[in-house]
């Protein structure tokens, strides 16, 4: 099909005005008084100030707030890059620095030289004149953190930052191990937002929508509209930070495809909005549907570890999902070479997405605990689906959040999470299905979700 043809026909199945959508708009001072009034004790200490409590105050907070979230991207990017230097594999020989040897790292000489040998390879191939989609992304970082490749007193600045940002991730991985002890929940209350992700959350979302399919909650051919908040860019993850492939976006093209495979939706009138404040996983969205309004297909690689935490029963059954992931939305394709140096721990096998399914994507810049995206009945989501994204923040914005995406959820539609959010505060999202995923003996993981009351109460 010529190219001008098949960018009519997508016009034709995504019209503008159907694409078009009132900008979010700031959480106001009515919709957050009840979570601000049930929460009082969590506040934070200026808007539990004289005066906290009224329109003026919670203007001027929630804007203030949000431009302190958004400073936190700069903070994620950071750790990614910390990631790509612990456990690279495409710029160094060197031993990688998992999180075992990372607490090992300032007191046992031979982390120490790793770390300084992985730092020098990375500087040399950030320095590169092409460097690789995801050094690049590094780079530009750096670069707008105030540090320079072109000197070499600039190369030993910068690589001082990387030995300096691998001792802090090491201290802030103990304290958030002390925490996880306690509450898990706000786990990374504290830590800069970070894109990374996995399959794993696919997998468990998967689980979560056939338990509801067999309870009756979900109806085949019941969901047409669905809410991503956070989607992620995948690159240099936390856990394994495989950097082999280029950057992407997975989490949307998952959903689609287990909706599909389990019947609850259909391809031809499925819409995903994702919701982030990230520029760059907007950005990196909106090329990917450029790319297909031209015809071009959009690929994924998708990987599976055998060291995945989890007993014999869990890592069939994951394995399964792996091997299936992408069958309804497109077809498999020749992945990307894994590197020598962890070719024993990982398989890969990708998926070229059709261009009608990636055009079903539709990326909104909107901070999801301050933000609500204004909407009519007839386009309010049967599913928002937020994983990984409530542990950034304290219970108190959590709450606040339940309250204010309960209006953007048609009645009877679903809020998951894989964290579970407080119910101090009237909502009009009442706690419903919690499914449990035994990963082994004794380590159960859990998605939660909330569903939108028909009536909302009255505030």
């Amino acid at each position: 099909m010529h190219q001008p043809l098949l960018f009519l026909l997508l016009a034709s199945l995504f019209p503008l005005h159907s694409l078009a959508a009132q900008a979010p708009e700031f959480v106001s001072f009515r919709e957050a008084r009840p979570v601000l009034e049930a929460m009082q004790a969590s506040l934070p200490a200026e808007l539990r100030a004289a005066g906290g409590l009224a329109p003026g105050a919670w203007d001027q907070w929630v804007r203030g707030r949000d431009r302190l979230i958004r400073a936190r991207i700069a903070q994620g990017e950071g750790l990614t890059l910390t990631n790509l230097l612990r456990l690279g594999v495409t710029y160094t020989d060197q031993r990688r620095i998992p999180f075992d040897l990372l607490e090992r790292y300032g007191r046992d000489p031979a982390v120490n030289s790793a770390a300084e040998r992985r730092a020098g390879d990375l500087i040399r191939a950030l320095s590169a004149p092409h460097p690789n989609a995801g050094l690049l992304l590094m780079r530009n970082f750096l670069r707008e953190s105030g540090f320079s490749l072109s000197s070499p007193s600039g190369r030993a600045k910068t690589k001082a930052y990387l030995l300096s940002s691998l001792a802090r991730q090491r201290d802030e991985v103990r304290s958030e191990q002390e925490q996880a002890r306690m509450d898990h929940s706000q786990l990374f209350k504290n830590r800069g937002l970070s894109t990374d992700s996995d399959l794993y959350t696919g997998y468990a979302l998967e689980l979560h929508l056939k338990d509801l399919l067999h309870r009756g909650l979900l109806k085949p051919g019941a969901v047409r509209r669905v809410g991503i908040i956070g989607p992620g860019l995948d690159f240099v993850n936390k856990k394994f930070g495989y950097d082999f492939y280029p950057p992407q976006v997975t989490q949307p093209f998952a959903v689609i495809d287990s909706l599909l495979r389990l019947g609850l939706a259909d391809a031809g009138s499925i819409r995903v909005s994702t919701f982030d404040i990230n520029p760059l996983v907007n950005r990196h969205i909106e090329s990917a549907r450029a790319q297909a309004a031209a015809g071009r297909a959009y690929t994924i690689q998708l990987l599976w570890n055998w060291s995945l935490d989890g007993g014999d029963s869990f890592r069939e059954d994951f394995s399964r999902y792996w091997g299936q992931l992408g069958e309804r939305i497109g077809n498999s394709v020749e992945p990307v070479a894994v590197p020598q140096a962890v070719r024993s721990e990982v398989v890969v096998h990708a998926v070229r997405i059709r261009p009608e399914i990636v055009a079903r994507v539709t990326p909104v810049d909107m901070n999801a605990i301050l933000q609500v995206q204004p909407l009519p009945e007839d386009r309010r989501f049967d599913l928002v689906i937020a994983t990984n994204i409530f542990l950034y923040y304290d219970a108190w914005e959590q709450a606040l959040a339940r309250a204010s995406l309960a209006a953007m959820i048609r009645p009877e539609g679903f809020l998951i999470s894989n964290t579970p959010l407080p119910a101090a505060a009237a909502s009009g999202l009442v706690d419903s299905v919690r499914t449990d995923i035994p990963l082994r003996p004794g380590l159960t993981d859990h998605v939660y979700c909330y569903r939108r009351q028909t009536v909302r109460p009255a505030i």
